[in-house]
């Protein structure tokens, strides 16, 4: 391990890396400001720039990028009461009643630096954990991956943001999508109505760059409009000792926390930031303060988040599951550059596997020494229009699309991803669950294959090997979760319009 994360440092610290490590965390900090961008959609746009750079320097690029947002959606967050990222509408609470109450400096001064330990103190678990869970990994096969996968999906879904049913369709449509092009055992095309574009199914990046790019776009175009933003000069951002004592237990809290939910397949920012402001209102001895200026209600859920978005490359660069939706488009630049996330990957692309783990630690320095001096300056981004953004943006969509294949069908592609996107959103149906299901898809269907030729048709198999039978195990009481709180909540709905019926009844006197 300790050879290991040396070979990172040596390469974490070739001046061209160095340069990425510093860009990345520059773009994530500045998309997290400009709302309804985030890191989901610049990673889209930016995937044809990473075919023509080294796989190490592509992946520290974009890890920067991923953390780094987390922090800028911080900014829109406080100043405006509206999330860049969505992992920061949690600090909408109590960090825009703080500026309001003239502490928006200390309040984007207490999330920088609980960004920060939180970000190392992840990565310093990812160092420790990863290669056991790698050298535990090398022994799965083809049975553990389609659980894995099953329960990856499922997780994501079932914790998503958005409604569970509808998570679930566009999870299937994406499963769907998935089969499109030759079958990975027998060869013979499938679903390809005779177009030899679609032989080698739908490309990953067209698919990203149309539903998270031009989708984006289209969506934040249609709902932009005036913000009364708090855009006075900010002061005193470092915070003061009264606010570092209330705020280190949250920021200790936030890191053990964060870590931990960001390793499970669709844990990833939202429910870590959420689960810390819960546990921070009920640790509190007067619950009151919490939605009226609670700098711990700002430290926790911050702290969370950056340790969620760290603790997601775990099972990424170990099993090959991707965590989340970013990790899913990471995942795909890694396979655009002929490397394969896996168990294998820390004894066939070290430089790959140790070079990213020691990038975050300096980029997580970077980030500190970024945002406190210079807070005004992402202020002032706020002034940008949207259409000037939203017209550089897809400008640079098309033209990248057509440079990885050179391929005009792939632009069609995108356009039409890019209306299905927008679709997507005005009715409610979250398109991460899709793309993670595109990327889990054919691994999933590939290992069910080999497992039905390993055990001739029999799904005893599952049973049979620990580690599947477990994972499947923790699918079924998801599932069985999630029937139960269903058939309570429509108990509930169907209780409540008799009961007001009820009290509406006039008495007789």
């Amino acid at each position: 391990m300790l050879d290991g994360i040396l070979q990172g440092f040596a390469v974490a610290a070739d001046p061209i890396n160095l340069l990425y490590v510093f860009l990345g965390v520059l773009i994530g900090t500045t998309v997290g400001v400009l709302p309804g961008l985030g890191p989901t959609a610049t990673i889209a746009l930016l995937l044809p720039l990473t075919y023509t750079i080294e796989p190490a320097t592509a992946v520290i690029m974009l890890a920067g990028i991923y953390y780094g947002s987390m922090y800028g959606g911080t900014i829109t967050s406080v100043l405006l009461r509206l999330p860049g990222e969505a992992a920061a509408v949690v600090t909408t609470f109590d960090g825009y009643q703080m500026a309001r109450q003239g502490r928006a400096g200390p309040a984007l001064g207490i999330a920088a630096v609980g960004s920060f330990v939180g970000g190392t103190l992840a990565v310093a678990g990812l160092t420790l954990l990863a290669p056991l869970l790698a050298s535990v990994a090398v022994s799965f096969g083809p049975p553990e991956y389609v659980a894995i996968t099953v329960l990856g999906i499922l997780l994501v879904t079932y914790l998503g943001s958005g409604s569970t049913f509808k998570s679930l369709c566009s999870a299937g449509l994406g499963l769907l999508l998935a089969t499109i092009g030759q079958d990975p055992i027998t060869g013979t095309t499938r679903m390809t109505f005779g177009q030899v574009s679609l032989f080698d199914g739908l490309d990953f990046v067209a698919v990203a760059m149309g539903l998270f790019g031009v989708g984006e776009i289209l969506h934040s175009l249609e709902r932009s409009g005036k913000l009364d933003a708090i855009t006075s000069k900010i002061k005193k951002v470092w915070p003061t000792k009264a606010d570092f004592r209330q705020s280190s237990g949250a920021i200790a809290r936030g890191s053990l926390l964060g870590f931990v939910i960001g390793i499970f397949p669709g844990g990833g920012g939202v429910v870590s930031s959420l689960a810390s402001y819960a546990l921070e209102k009920r640790r509190a001895k007067d619950p009151s303060r919490f939605g009226k200026g609670a700098i711990e209600g700002v430290a926790g859920p911050e702290t969370a988040n950056n340790a969620s978005s760290t603790s997601a490359f775990i099972p990424l660069l170990t099993l090959g599951i991707p965590a989340n939706v970013v990790l899913a488009l990471i995942f795909g630049a890694l396979l655009m550059q002929g490397v394969t996330p896996g168990p294998e990957m820390i004894t066939e692309r070290p430089d790959v596997f140790w070079g990213v783990i020691a990038s975050m630690y300096i980029g997580n320095l970077m980030l500190l020494a970024l945002n406190i001096p210079l807070v005004g300056a992402f202020v002032r981004l706020l002034r940008v229009r949207a259409g000037i953004l939203a017209a550089f943006a897809l400008m640079l969509t098309m033209a990248g699309v057509f440079s990885v294949n050179n391929d005009p069908f792939d632009m069609w592609v995108v356009l039409a991803f890019g209306v299905l996107g927008w679709l997507m959103k005005k009715t409610g149906f979250e398109p991460g669950p899709l793309v993670l299901a595109f990327v889990l898809g054919p691994i999933m269907e590939q290992s069910f294959r080999q497992t039905m030729l390993l055990s001739d048709g029999s799904l005893g198999i599952f049973l049979h090997r620990p580690v599947s039978a477990a994972v499947f195990a923790v699918v079924c009481l998801v599932l069985v979760v999630t029937v139960v709180a269903a058939v309570r909540r429509g108990r509930g709905h169907a209780e409540q319009p008799a009961a007001d019926a009820k009290e509406k009844v006039p008495t007789r006197t």
